[in-house]
């Protein structure tokens, strides 16, 4: 399947349709209403998004539906705890500003500031740097900036509150700046600060290796983030910058043959490695956002449009049930059990069509139709 031939065939709309299938009778997606989580929120963001630009008002009713039965009148979020001080409990909150604007309800901006009174409460590094969570002590992971900084970023452009803005920058320029390596510039998954983690080097606090699905969530965090920014922003220009200097080093190791990226990024050919879906997604989402949005040169395009396609070509299919994705590695993190290096990684579960994978294919899709297509 060509590029052209899956964009005119309107791929975005067939990956909303199969997870709207998935829900009951009564229209719930059971995996969406379980609890307030980081997947959960990405995949209603999506299909929201699918919603705005088909102009599809069942899109927006499946998000809406599912975060109505999450917030209370006062504005409280069922199964959510401020004092978790976990990053991912932000991400699901970025739907808050769409349905805010849309209907008034005070539900809504109520709920947005529990959420950033926890980022702005949230445990730090001496730099300023956010935990990821409250019981991941000094440690920050690249995966953090995606859960909180562009809600932030949306939440100071929404309620006139430019110091948080500052704040987003800050954060993205803080771990960038910590994570990555001068040799590649590849970023690292967490940097723990205090180095008292097993899988910390001794002297720098890095973890081991570049995973692909960690470098996804701060490219993706990256574009997100700078939509909400104005365009006077002092650190504006630096993020577009280092953004731009991160996705020419992707380029060096993207997969010549498939226009994929490992699940370790700079390890092709070693044994055990693959190509991985989520962070292949997340690159094209990225660099297709942002070469719309101008904060990537054209000389971009051809490669990221060779991923969208390798994506395509490699890892979905298509049936009576609807889209599918394949070869997703199914969760990786930084813990006592899950040490950073290179087996760890390749030992996740590799999965198809669960919705962390999926959603970020959802969104990259929405991007590159949304680039392809002549503006009137």
């Amino acid at each position: 399947m060509s590029i052209t031939e899956s964009t005119m065939s309107g791929l975005s709309r067939r990956i909303a349709d199969t997870f709207i299938s998935q829900c009951n009778e009564q229209g719930e997606h059971e995996y969406v209403l379980e609890r307030w989580a980081y997947v959960p929120g990405m995949l209603l963001m999506a299909v929201a998004r699918a919603g705005v630009q088909h102009g599809e008002s069942e899109y927006l009713s499946f998000m809406q539906r599912h975060m109505e039965s999450f917030i209370g009148e006062d504005g409280s979020i069922r199964s959510y705890s401020l004092e978790e001080y976990n990053l991912d409990q932000i991400n699901q909150g970025k739907n808050l500003f769409y349905l805010y604007r849309q209907t008034g309800e005070a539900r809504y901006a109520e709920a947005a500031h529990l959420l950033a009174a926890q980022l702005i409460g949230q445990p730090r590094t001496s730099e300023g740097g956010f935990w990821h969570k409250k019981v991941y002590p000094f440690q920050m992971w690249l995966d953090g900036l995606y859960m909180a900084s562009p809600f932030l970023a949306e939440y100071g452009a929404v309620f006139q509150r430019p110091e948080l803005i500052d704040e987003a920058a800050h954060q993205l320029l803080l771990i960038e700046r910590r994570t990555r390596d001068p040799r590649t510039g590849l970023l690292y998954h967490g940097w723990d600060e205090s180095k008292e983690q097993e899988w910390a080097d001794s002297s720098t606090g890095l973890s081991s290796h570049f995973w692909s699905r960690a470098m996804g969530w701060y490219a993706m965090a990256a574009v997100d983030c700078l939509e909400h920014f104005p365009l006077t922003h002092p650190q504006r220009g630096t993020i577009i910058g280092i953004f731009q200097r991160m996705c020419g080093a992707l380029l060096e190791v993207q997969d010549q043959e498939t226009g994929l990226w490992y699940q370790v990024l700079d390890q092709a050919g070693r044994k055990g490695n693959y190509l991985e879906a989520t962070g292949s997604c997340m690159f094209v989402y990225a660099m297709a956002k942002a070469l719309r949005l101008r904060y990537l040169e054209p000389s971009f395009k051809e490669a990221m449009l060779k991923g969208y396609e390798g994506i395509l070509t490699h890892l979905v299919t298509e049936d009576e049930q609807g889209v599918h994705l394949h070869q997703i590695c199914h969760g990786a993190g930084l813990s006592k059990d899950r040490n950073g290096s290179y087996d760890y990684y390749i030992s996740e579960a590799v999965v198809s069509d669960v919705p962390m994978g999926v959603a970020p294919l959802l969104l990259a899709s929405l991007e590159v139709e949304k680039l392809q297509t002549p503006v009137n």
